[in-house]
């Protein structure tokens, strides 16, 4: 159930993605990097001075651009002009070499874009442990400065695609009793996908005025309950990445009293781009929502929710239909949070499986049917008593996610 919008305030689907605010322009290109010929690097570039925030992936093996974003997020304080990103290689495990091409891609952009390199954030995507040519980025870099527009927006979202069957983006317009103002965003992502900061790549913007810490607390707060809320795989990459940028063209200041209003807009965007990532993943077929209730702290909740969501059986047993509420009894028993089996309840969809130790197995073909969707929602209370939930988005497996990942590299 999504929150309640805060009061006097409106919040509406838009066109536009990552250009929908006013002073973004972006362009997607080819420039080689990916064998195919398909589109592969993506700039995004602000009228003027933006402030910006961003989350990184807490795996400790960072690949080369997270590290050069976060170098340059702090010698700016908190100020960039510009994003570029590829897709087709990841620039990750590449040694002094990938970190002096994520340097040298910055300075580049930052000629073209006329600033600071430290104003330039960098993003790669792709396979692992493979050297970035750096004169097919600056080629590409050239033709995607030439094109930059407003209307460019879709080709930026499919130039940052892998494995991803269809781009993805998301826009809003706002409008509070301060002014109207938008948030727009693109992302990509379809498998090494896990929550712990936003197993992805994402590229936010907004034309509300934010002051950089305002910026970074609003950004990790939607991040809590939307990236960080879907898993594919369990697997966290090493470049995953959200930026978010505030040009404030729109001329609305974003205060403590607007500050709700604006939480609401970027946890629409990013749940939106979110649960696009989950619908879209590899090889996936359902879109299935996780919830954990009854727990006696959030944190357990979520932790719970995330458990049975990366269960491998329950989610080939949803793939096949079959409504094995054992399954998600035993995820939830082993999450190491309170849980109580007694006192416990498994609903898939609208039919109780499972409540205070009595299965319910004659309910099993309506329980199957529900099965049978595309949108799932499926709910166990742990039975410990407490008023806390959460949910975690993910989907099926399938044969074809293994199909996909057995021949990444070739």
């Amino acid at each position: 159930m999504k929150p309640a919008h805060p009061a006097g305030v409106t919040i509406e689907p838009i066109d536009g993605g990552v250009t929908a605010p006013a002073g973004f322009r972006a362009a997607g290109v080819a420039c080689g990097i990916k064998k195919t010929g398909a589109l592969d690097l993506a700039l995004v570039v602000a009228d003027g001075p933006a402030t910006a925030a961003a989350v990184f992936t807490t795996n400790k093996a960072q690949a080369a651009p997270v590290l050069v974003s976060r170098e340059h997020l702090a010698r700016s304080g908190g100020v960039a002009r510009a994003v570029v990103v590829n897709s087709g290689c990841a620039n990750a495990c590449t040694g002094p070499e990938g970190m002096a091409v994520a340097r040298s891609a910055a300075d580049f952009v930052a000629s073209i874009a006329g600033c600071a390199a430290s104003q330039v954030l960098v993003a790669s995507t792709g396979v692992i442990g493979v050297q970035l040519d750096l004169d097919k980025l600056r080629k590409g870099a050239v033709d995607a400065a030439q094109a930059l527009s407003r209307d460019s927006h879709g080709d930026a979202a499919r130039a940052i695609m892998t494995t991803d069957r269809h781009p993805k983006s998301a826009a809003v317009a706002v409008t509070t009793p301060a002014g109207t103002f938008r948030v727009g965003g693109m992302a990509k992502g379809a498998g090494m996908i896990e929550p712990h900061m936003a197993t992805m790549l994402g590229f936010v913007t907004t034309d509300a005025a934010v002051a950089a810490p305002l910026l970074q607390r609003a950004l990790r707060e939607a991040v809590d309950v939307t990236f960080n809320a879907i898993t594919i795989d369990g697997d966290t990459s090493t470049n995953d990445t959200v930026f978010l940028l505030a040009s404030g063209a729109a001329g609305v200041d974003i205060d403590d009293a607007a500050y709700p209003a604006f939480v609401a807009a970027l946890r629409e965007v990013c749940g939106s781009l979110a649960r696009a990532i989950v619908r879209g993943g590899e090889g996936a077929t359902k879109l299935i929502a996780i919830t954990a209730s009854g727990a006696r702290s959030e944190p357990e909740a979520k932790r719970a929710a995330q458990t049975i969501a990366n269960s491998l059986l329950v989610k080939t047993a949803i793939h096949g239909g079959d409504p094995n509420w054992g399954r998600l009894l035993a995820a939830a028993g082993r999450a190491g949070v309170a849980f109580d089996v007694e006192h416990a309840t498994v609903r898939v969809g609208p039919v109780v499986l499972f409540k205070d130790g009595v299965p319910f197995d004659d309910r099993a073909p309506d329980a199957a049917a529900y099965l049978a969707g595309a949108d799932l929602d499926i709910d166990v209370d742990l039975g410990a008593g407490g008023q806390h939930s959460a949910t975690v988005w993910t989907c099926d497996l399938s044969a074809e996610y293994v199909a996909i990942n057995a021949d990444y590299r070739t």
